[in-house]
């Protein structure tokens, strides 16, 4: 037999069998089930994975807040309510809805500064920034990146150019104004910016500078004494 010669299969009256149409209800159907699924098994990971990615970042915050306040044995977490510093929310308060800023103590448990977490707009997305100061000079005493998406190679040297980041370590007086690296007239306040990533760069003292607006008038108001027993951990040396 040649390949001219084979005809379809037939039943056995002789007739060629029809194919049957899958019902669009039933496809409709296994997508909803597959999707349901689909969606509970992100919520049981979710649920599972959330906790620990918030241990997680709660512990770097606290290395944050040491490492920009170079000195600090223990640190408060007060927050803004009715514009003024406080230790404690109202009642029934939910936490994320306030902002805070973290108040730094020595051996003597005399003020070492003020740390501010602060997220504005770089080239690429967001950047999260702590940043610490010492509230009676107005001086910076840290800076480090928490968080950022900017590109790989030029935008995130603000934080892989030591550098860079070493100028906040070295008590600039803010406001900062960035300049360009040797076009300085050697004042205490400027930051020289990044070749490459100028626009990160200058980012990072944006968000310096409008922390610093925001929070000294509260600051300037007076921070509540707190007791020892309420501060974080120490630091571990």
């Amino acid at each position: 037999m040649t390949d001219t010669d084979q005809t379809p299969e037939t039943s056995v009256s002789g007739q060629t069998p029809v194919e049957k149409e899958v019902s669009t209800f039933r496809l409709v159907a296994t997508l909803a089930v597959a999707g349901t699924l689909a969606g509970l098994l992100i919520v049981l990971v979710n649920q599972h994975t959330k906790p620990i990615i918030d241990k997680y970042k709660a512990e770097q915050l606290r290395i944050a807040v040491y490492e920009v306040l170079p000195g600090s044995v223990r640190y408060n977490t007060y927050y803004l309510v009715n514009k003024s510093l406080s230790l404690t929310l109202p009642e029934d308060a939910k936490e994320s809805e306030y902002k805070r800023v973290y108040i730094g103590y020595n051996a003597e448990s005399g003020i070492r500064g003020v740390a501010i977490s602060r997220g504005e707009s770089g080239f690429q997305d967001i950047i999260q920034v702590i940043f610490g100061f010492d509230p009676t000079s107005r001086k910076l005493t840290g800076m480090k990146v928490l968080d950022s998406k900017e590109t790989p190679g030029l935008g995130d040297k603000i934080y892989k150019d030591l550098a860079f980041v070493e100028q906040f370590f070295a008590g600039p007086q803010t406001p900062l104004v960035g300049v360009k690296p040797g076009a300085g007239k050697g004042l205490a306040n400027e930051i020289d910016t990044i070749t490459g990533a100028t626009i990160s760069s200058k980012a990072i003292i944006d968000i310096i500078n409008h922390g610093m607006e925001e929070w000294m008038p509260v600051v300037v108001q007076g921070i509540p004494p707190a007791p020892a027993d309420t501060a974080d951990e120490e630091a571990q040396q």
